[in-house]
């Protein structure tokens, strides 16, 4: 679900200019080159889905070279508000000097609130975020991870929203747009279940949050399911976790998913009915001309 809480209004520090500086409008890249990829932004307008080089290149492992799951450090498990204070830092004090996260993330809620529907469709709502985000001059994608079973862990996949900032480091931001439901477990202590409420339904950071909270989450679930003599389910562990987000991706750009199936109306034009955008387009139906159509 896609929760929104109403805000006080204020006054908005950041100017226009400033606003461009942090996104990067200022500046005039036209080979600006996005993390891990050889495309210029030019190039990455030209193509439907963009590879990236973070696939391990490694033989695979058998099990038995695998290193075992990480198991709770006497640190953590001593203290039952360890993960809590690991986590609250990064949901409530939004790091002041991070700018770019702070736009970035005024934007995706805005763009949600265009977009939103009573009964929304998530590959739908993710890429208008992505659109509306491009729109704004971010390097924005949306981003597919997909693995492989290997080393105890299970097959699986993901998707989200990534920005890669237009600084030096090409800075990736995270946007993933249901973030608590991923850490939904059966039967969960009182404590588990208070870290999990402090997670924010829509995630906006940075890898090193990300890794964090990971940490902290998978930590909490394994000790809130073995106190209730459950086992750790196979997609509730760090490693899988991990993958979801940090594991080898691709990122496209189409604002439709593959799955989409157009309809053909009587008059020979591809009507493209979407669940989502009924607010965003007013209840009109994106209409796209036969004549338009290369493939």
């Amino acid at each position: 679900m896609y929760c929104f809480t109403r805000t006080k209004k204020v006054t908005d520090p950041l100017g226009e200019k400033v606003k461009a500086r942090i996104i990067g409008w200022d500046r005039v890249e036209p080979d600006y080159v996005s993390s891990g990829s050889e495309h210029s932004i030019q190039a990455d307008d030209d193509v439907t889905e963009l590879f990236f080089n973070f696939i391990d290149q490694s033989p695979e492992k058998n099990d038995s070279d695998c290193e075992p799951e990480p198991d709770s450090s006497p640190s953590i498990s001593d203290s039952r508000f360890r993960n809590n204070d690991l986590i609250r830092p990064i949901v409530i004090n939004d790091d002041p000097s991070d700018l770019f996260r702070k736009l970035l993330k005024d934007h995706v809620f805005k763009a949600l609130q265009a977009f939103f529907s009573s009964k929304p469709d998530r590959q739908v709502v993710r890429r208008s975020v992505m659109a509306y985000l491009r729109n704004y001059g971010y390097n924005a994608a949306v981003c597919k991870t997909k693995w492989q079973s290997s080393c105890g862990v299970t097959a699986g996949s993901h998707e989200f929203v990534d920005v890669i900032a237009k600084d030096p480091a090409g800075t990736r931001y995270f946007v993933d747009l249901d973030f608590a439901s991923e850490f939904e477990i059966a039967r969960p202590t009182d404590s588990y279940e208070s870290l999990r409420r402090l997670l924010p339904a829509i995630f906006v950071g940075k890898i090193e949050d990300l890794k964090r909270i990971l940490k902290a989450v998978s930590d909490a679930a394994r000790r809130s399911m073995r106190s209730g003599g459950l086992h750790l389910l196979p997609w509730r562990k760090y490693r899988f976790m991990e993958k979801k987000w940090l594991g080898p991706y691709r990122r496209t750009i189409n604002i439709l998913p593959a799955s989409f199936c157009p309809v053909v109306s009587s008059y020979g034009d591809v009507e493209c009915r979407a669940v989502g955008f009924d607010s965003g387009m007013n209840g009109c139906c994106l209409v796209l001309p036969m004549a338009a159509r290369t493939r």
